[in-house]
């Protein structure tokens, strides 16, 4: 016994202090606190001083399930649910499949021909059907039909953003069928059909309000340049900003996302006016009852089925579709069934006679039609952040701990991976990972790239939150840890780690609160999350100020739950840390 004492008082630190530290991690309590002492032998067992580690061998202290000092139970837990969670979301992101535009005979093999639009355009291209806004509806829908019934094909809707539709030609699509104007840009960059509709821009204003001419907009207007509003990438915002920059127009072009939003912009006063294909207002006029067409159409051009241009055998082939549809009748048929010529001409008449208007959904029937729907894109929101968040912890962790314990060469490297996440757009992230990767061959799924594009995002800022987390944790703490025998890796995995999560917890549920909420960029690259669902049925409808209720509530309710666990788990950690004095 003489012996063992004796071992045990060499392995000792001789610094006074560096002693009493060893001490005190050996009885399960902070260096630098003074925790309550309960009484008993397990009190006596605890004071007493380690015996000296086997330095022939490596420590196993990392072997062991039992809590380490400074290290509940719970928080064992959680860290031994962080890799098999991890695992589990890579494992799916890996297992799904990736869709990319093909060639005609890929898509006769596959029997299906994936065409792309934006629900949120509106009628009478593509928008929810108003008896069943699960269904989608338009005269684009019902040409994709029979472009595809030609080709001995089904087809298959693919949502995307108006705008970037045609990227997705190198992503999930086969071709685009939305109102694209066939210019000579389209013709260079892409694979264009024949046309299939022709279209006139129209200049659209208030009832007894300027401009009363399109004339009128070749001089400034009574506070400076005219506002008008167009349609993000249109052609009338291609014609507009062309005869502004020549002198030709006195306006200001404002660039909208949504079809409808600039009429909605120049009927509240917003906008002085707004120009647009005159056929989407021809279909809208009903529930714009306060403006007015202003002259007659003074542009026009053509709609085309957009391809890529790797594809030309598939742009052959929708050609001589159409051909057969414009010989056999089908597609005037198609024009007259959603009445296109005749509504033209009862809007040329609508000064001279009132217009009935449609007919406003009951509250009952709104929220039977449109609830569902809401859910649903709530359950794409849950899981994208679900999916994300973990992997945004486990690297940002990571990130942390390279940071501060990691080698010379290393932290510099990921202080920029930092700073180059935080300084840039989430969008932008988004869109290097779903246009650009498929540019050098790797392509993602939509969703597989929202998962990535949010993870990498948060684990910037989950970084800095451990990092901070980490160094709140008593240096004193880590020191005994090292003098007990543990390795650097295995003091940041069982004293350090444990303790900077009950610290960081308050932080990190925020930034999953907020990880809810900025899925919405994911509409970008085609993933129909909460915010665009609302954005599609809030225009389909023109129920704005109910559905975004709805929407508001159903955000509430996947944000309030998390508050109320972070707390009791919050609680619980610093319950298992025993009391304090």
């Amino acid at each position: 016994m003489g012996d063992l004492r004796a071992g045990a008082a060499r392995s000792r630190p001789r610094h006074p202090v560096a002693r009493r530290r060893a001490r005190v991690v050996a009885a399960g309590r902070s260096p630098d606190h003074r925790l309550h002492r309960r009484e008993g032998g397990r009190d006596r067992v605890a004071r007493r001083r380690p015996s000296a580690p086997d330095r022939s061998r490596p420590p196993r202290h990392g072997l062991r399930r039992s809590p380490r000092p400074g290290t509940s139970a719970e928080a064992l837990h959680v860290r031994s649910l962080i890799p098999r969670g991890v695992a589990v979301v890579a494992g799916s992101l890996i297992a799904v499949g990736v869709t990319l535009a093909a060639d005609l005979d890929e898509v006769r093999r596959r029997g299906e021909l994936v065409w792309a639009a934006d629900q949120e355009g509106g009628g009478p291209h593509v928008f929810p059907d108003p008896a069943d806004p699960r269904r989608i509806t338009g005269f684009e829908v019902e040409l994709a039909d029979l472009v595809a019934g030609e080709l001995g094909v089904k087809a298959r809707f693919q949502q995307g953003q108006w705008d970037r539709l045609p990227l997705l030609l190198d992503q999930s699509a086969d071709c685009v069928i939305n109102g694209i104007e066939l210019t000579p840009e389209r013709r260079r960059d892409y694979g264009c059909s024949r046309p299939y509709f022709g279209y006139a821009l129209q200049l659209l204003g208030r009832r007894g309000s300027p401009p009363a001419t399109f004339a009128d907009l070749t001089a400034a207007g009574p506070s400076g340049p005219w506002r008008v509003g167009v349609l993000t990438s249109s052609a009338a915002e291609t014609e507009l900003r062309s005869r502004a920059a020549s002198g030709e127009l006195h306006v200001e072009v404002i660039g909208y996302d949504g079809t409808l939003d600039s009429l909605e912009q120049v009927q509240s006063g917003v906008l002085d006016a707004a120009v647009m294909d005159d056929c989407i207002f021809t279909f809208y006029a009903d529930r714009f009852a306060g403006l007015r067409t202003i002259d007659r159409p003074f542009a026009g051009g053509l709609y085309t089925v957009l391809t890529s241009k790797a594809t030309p055998e598939l742009v052959a082939a929708i050609d001589a579709a159409l051909g057969r549809l414009i010989a056999n009748g089908r597609l005037k048929s198609l024009y007259d069934r959603w009445d296109l010529a005749g509504r033209q001409q009862m809007l040329m008449l609508r000064d001279a006679a009132e217009i009935p208007p449609a007919r406003r959904r009951s509250l009952g029937e709104l929220v039977r039609q449109t609830v569902p729907l809401l859910l649903s894109s709530a359950g794409m929101t849950v899981l994208l952040s679900c999916a994300a968040f973990p992997l945004a912890i486990a690297v940002g962790l990571a990130v942390a701990i390279g940071r501060l314990h990691g080698p010379a060469w290393l932290r510099p490297l990921l202080t920029g991976y930092v700073e180059v996440l935080r300084g840039t757009p989430l969008m932008l992230q988004l869109y290097a990972i779903f246009f650009l990767l498929p540019k050098i061959g790797l392509a993602l799924p939509a969703l597989v790239a929202a998962i990535l594009g949010l993870a990498l995002n948060y684990s910037a800022y989950e970084s800095e939150i451990y990092r901070a987390g980490l160094k709140a944790v008593p240096l004193g703490q880590f020191e005994a840890a090292l003098s007990l025998g543990l390795t650097k890796w295995q003091a940041l995995r069982h004293v350090l780690v444990p303790q900077a999560v009950r610290i960081v917890m308050p932080p990190v549920t925020s930034d999953f609160i907020a990880l809810f909420k900025d899925t919405s960029v994911c509409s970008a690259i085609t993933v129909i999350e909460l915010t665009k669902r609302y954005s599609v049925l809030a225009l389909s409808t023109g129920r704005i100020v109910e559905l975004a209720l709805v929407t508001a509530v159903l955000y509430l309710a996947m944000s309030w739950p998390l508050s109320l666990l972070s707390r009791w788990f919050e609680a619980r950690l610093e319950r298992s840390a025993g009391p304090t004095q």
